[in-house]
C-alpha cells in the first residue's frame, strides 16, 4: 500500500499502518499550512486564518503529528483518569482515527501535586492521552498565530527560545553606565490557575467550542470531581501558549506609554520588559517610573483575571540586585554580573545530597550514573553566565559528600584504602570519584563523576526579538542557530557532529530537523548482523521514531520473505 492510499484510506475509515506512514510528506503538509496561517495573521486576514486552522485540525497529517508528539514526549507513559497510554503502533494508529471534533468530549484532568522551591505544592492537571493529542492538534493551528503576535521580549514556552535569551536581554538592558538603574522584579499570582475563561474565549483565535470544553472539563482528586471556573491547567500541552497569549501586549502597552525604542521619550525613561512565562522584569531610570509602570501592569492584568504577587514583586536598585530564572543579576562597582542565584545552588546541592544519602548501599558506578545527568544538566543551564567560581565551590561540596559516603561504607579501613578504592587519577587531577567496570564485551570501561568545574563558560548569542519560526524570512537564521546548538550537544562526539552536518541537520527518513529536543539514534544502514561496519559510510542519524520505523519495516520484509520461501 502506498502512502497516498494509506492517507486516503485513513480519511475513509480504513486501518492505518503506523510504521508505513510517510512522515516527510506529513510534516511538509502541516508546515505548509502553518506558514500560510502565519502569513494570513501578518496580513490581518483573520477569516483566512480561521479557514486554514479548520483545514489543519481536520487533516490526517495534523492528527498523525499530534499523536506522534504525545507518544514521544516525556509524559508518554503518564496516563490520565482513564489510565490509558498509547504504547504500541496499533494503538497509535487507532488514536489517529479517533481525533474527531464531532462528539468529542474531554475527560476531567487527573490532579497531582508537585513540590515547589518555596516548600509549597504546585497543582498539575494531567489530561488523558486523547485530550493531550487533541490539544497538540489544535496547538499546531494556534502556534503560528501566537508566534506572529507575541511580544518580542517574551522567551518562555516558545519554540527556539530559552531562559538564557532572557538573561542576555537583561544584560543588554542593564549592563552599561547610562542604562537603567532600577528594576521591578515581578511575579503573577497563580497565573495558570486564575486566567479568566471569558477573556480566553473572546481573544484566543481558535475553535471556541473545543476551547470551552477544555476550560470547563474540571479535574478529579481523590475520586471526586471539581469544577474549573478559571485558569488553564498546568500539565496541558496547549496551556503555556494560552498563558503567553493572555500576557502578550504588555510590551506594547509600555511602549505606548514610555516611547518607542530610540525615541527621546524612551531614552529618558529606559523602560524595557523581559518576560519568561509569568516571571518578568521591567527596567526604568527611577523608582517613580517603575511605580507608574506597575499600575499600568496591574490594570492590564485585571482584565485577564490576574494579579501581581505582593510577596514576590519588588522594586530594587541594580546594585542591590535581583534573582531571575535561577540567576542573580547585580552590578558590582558598576559592572553587571549574572551569577547562579544562591537559592538555586542550595536547591541543587540539596538534591545531590539527598541522592547520595539514599544510595548508602548502591554500587559506585550506579551512583555515578545517577548523579551525572543532574550535575551535567545544572552546569549546562548556568554555563552562559558568570559561574566558574560557583562551579568550583559546588565541586568541592559534592566531593566532600562523596568522601563521607565512601568512608561510611568502610569505617574500619584506612583513608588511603578508601581513596584507592573509590577515587582515581584523571589526567593531572587526582582524587576523581570513579571506577572501572566491565562492559558487555568484557572490556574495562571508566565510569567517573562529571565535574561541574570542567564546564566551560560560553557567551550566549540572544535570539532576535522579531524572529518567527513560521516566517520563511527567518529560515536561514534559525538553521544557523540550530547549528551552533548542535555543536554544543555533540561536544566531544565528532563523529555524530560530522554526520549531522553531512545530513544538513535533517533526518533522512522524514526530512525534519534533528535537534536536542527531538533526540537522535545512530543507525547502521547495513545492519551489523548482516556484516555492516562502524564506518561513516554505513552510519546515519535518525529520529528515534524514524529509527523504530526503519527496523519495523526491515522486520516485516524478513518475515514476508520467509513466508514466501515456505
Amino acid at each position: 500500500m502506498t502512502t497516498a492510499e494509506i492517507v486516503v484510506g485513513a480519511a475513509s475509515g480504513c486501518e492505518v499502518d503506523w510504521h508505513s506512514l510517510d512522515w516527510a510528506k506529513i510534516h511538509q503538509t502541516v508546515k505548509r499550512l502553518q506558514m500560510r496561517i502565519a502569513k494570513a495573521t501578518r496580513e490581518g486576514r483573520y477569516s483566512k486564518v480561521k479557514a486554514l486552522q479548520w483545514l489543519l485540525t481536520h487533516s490526517f497529517s495534523g492528527r498523525a503529528i499530534a499523536v506522534k508528539r504525545v507518544t514521544e514526549n516525556q509524559g508518554k507513559k503518564t496516563p490520565g483518569v482513564d489510565k490509558v497510554v498509547w504504547d504500541t503502533p496499533e494503538l497509535k494508529a487507532e488514536a489517529v482515527m479517533s481525533l474527531k471534533r464531532r462528539g468529542y468530549q474531554p475527560q476531567p484532568l487527573r490532579r497531582v501535586f508537585i513540590p515547589k522551591a518555596n516548600g509549597k505544592m504546585r497543582p498539575l492537571g494531567i489530561p488523558t492521552m486523547k485530550d493531550r493529542a487533541m490539544q497538540a492538534l489544535h496547538l499546531q493551528a494556534l502556534e503560528p498565530v501566537s508566534e506572529t503576535k507575541a511580544d518580542p521580549n517574551s522567551y518562555g514556552f516558545r519554540p527556539m527560545r530559552a531562559s538564557r535569551d532572557a538573561a542576555e536581554q537583561c544584560f543588554k538592558a542593564l549592563s552599561r553606565k547610562h542604562f537603567a538603574e532600577w528594576v521591578m522584579d515581578a511575579d503573577i499570582t497563580g497565573c495558570f490557575d486564575n486566567i479568566n475563561h471569558d477573556w480566553l474565549l473572546n481573544n484566543v483565535p481558535m475553535d471556541k467550542v473545543i476551547l470551552k470544553k477544555w476550560l470547563k472539563s474540571g479535574f478529579k482528586w481523590n475520586g471526586q470531581w471539581f469544577a474549573t471556573e478559571a485558569g488553564t491547567p498546568q500539565g496541558g500541552i496547549i496551556s503555556p501558549t494560552l498563558a503567553n497569549m493572555a500576557l502578550d501586549g504588555m510590551e506594547i502597552l509600555l511602549t505606548e506609554r514610555y516611547g518607542v525604542k530610540g525615541s527621546h521619550k524612551s531614552r529618558k525613561n529606559k523602560v524595557n520588559l523581559i518576560r519568561y512565562a509569568d516571571d518578568f522584569v521591567i527596567t526604568g531610570t527611577t523608582k517613580e517610573v517603575l511605580e507608574e509602570a506597575r499600575e499600568l501592569i496591574v490594570e492590564f492584568l485585571k482584565g485577564r483575571g490576574l494579579t501581581l504577587s505582593e510577596e514576590k514583586t519588588k522594586i530594587v536598585h541594580i546594585e542591590e540586585g535581583f534573582d531571575f530564572l535561577g540567576w542573580n543579576v547585580r552590578k558590582y562597582d558598576g559592572k553587571l554580573l549574572i551569577k547562579p542565584a544562591k537559592k538555586n545552588v542550595q536547591t541543587f546541592l540539596r538534591k545531590v545530597r539527598g541522592i547520595i544519602k539514599e544510595s548508602k548501599t548502591m554500587k559506585q558506578e550506579n551512583l555515578v550514573r545517577k548523579l551525572n545527568p543532574i550535575i551535567r544538566g545544572w552546569a549546562n543551564y548556568h554555563q552562559n553566565q558568570v559561574a566558574k567560581e560557583t562551579f568550583s565551590k559546588v565541586y568541592n561540596v559534592i566531593w566532600k559528600q562523596l568522601w563521607q559516603w565512601a568512608c561510611r561504607r568502610h569505617p574500619n579501613k584506612s583513608v588511603a584504602w578508601v581513596k584507592s578504592k573509590y577515587f582515581m587519577r584523571d589526567g593531572l587531577r587526582n582524587g576523581v570519584f570513579g571506577t572501572k567496570v566491565e562492559d558487555d564485551k568484557g572490556e574495562k570501561k571508566v565510569v567517573k563523576l562529571v565535574l561541574a568545574s570542567d564546564t566551560s563558560i560560553k557567551r550566549h548569542v540572544k535570539i532576535k526579538g522579531a524572529a518567527n519560526p513560521y516566517d520563511p524570512e527567518f529560515e536561514t537564521y534559525f538553521e544557523e542557530r540550530l547549528g551552533l546548538t548542535m555543536k554544543e550537544s555533540f561536544r566531544g562526539k565528532n563523529r555524530l557532529l560530522f554526520l549531522w552536518y553531512a545530513q544538513d541537520g535533517l533526518c533522512p527518513k522524514c526530512g525534519e530537523k534533528i535537534t536536542k529536543e527531538t533526540g537522535w539514534n545512530l543507525h547502521h544502514i547495513l545492519p551489523k548482523a548482516q556484516g555492516g561496519e562502524d564506518k561513516m559510510t554505513n552510519l546515519e542519524l535518525l529520529h528515534p521514531n524514524c529509527h523504530r520505523q526503519v527496523h519495523s519495516r526491515e522486520k516485516k520484509l524478513v518475515t514476508g520473505s520467509g513466508q514466501t520461501g515456505l
